[in-house]
């Protein structure tokens, strides 16, 4: 039948075009927008209620493909001062990692997911753990941090890039 020729070459057309799509598009790595220099600030919440300004900087070395990244961080209020370092690799929309923060001596594991311009991971270690969301626009970057079984409840960042 003339009918069902058509209709097997209009499908096989449409799952090459589909195949196709799905190849161009696999996800782009997330790190290659955040390769550079920051610096900003943002607020400390802890648990009595009190917040701190803090202030940070941030240094992001990415390979040239995209899936590796080496983060150092370094903020600092009135009476907190974090320096945390991380080593992350991105395969596929999933990140997976260490990282260590030198001023508490803590080391633990990174996990997540990451699409386009946004971040989504958890941090756990022995004595610590958090949740972290980070979104990066052109020069722009916000993070969120939600530590648990800590006395600090939150840390809200924005960054420029330098």
């Amino acid at each position: 039948m003339p009918g069902s020729n058509l209709t097997r070459t209009a499908l096989l057309l449409a799952s090459l075009s589909l195949a196709g799509g799905a190849a161009l598009a696999a996800p782009a790595s997330p790190f290659i927008a955040m390769a550079g220099t920051w610096s900003g600030g943002g607020v400390l919440s802890t648990t009595d209620g009190q917040q701190e300004q803090l202030r940070c900087r941030a240094a992001y070395d990415v390979d040239g493909a995209g899936d590796q990244l080496r983060l150092n961080l370094t903020c600092a209020s009135a009476s907190y001062k974090f320096d945390l370092a991380s080593e992350v690799e991105y395969r596929g929309g999933a990140i997976r990692g260490s990282w260590t923060e030198a001023s508490r001596n803590a080391s633990g594991t990174l996990s997540g997911r990451a699409a386009g311009d946004h971040v989504e991971a958890a941090a756990r270690g022995d004595s610590f753990s958090a949740n972290l969301s980070l979104t990066t626009r052109g020069g722009r970057q916000m993070v969120s941090i939600q530590p648990q079984g800590t006395n600090v409840t939150s840390v809200s960042l924005a960054l420029n890039r330098r």
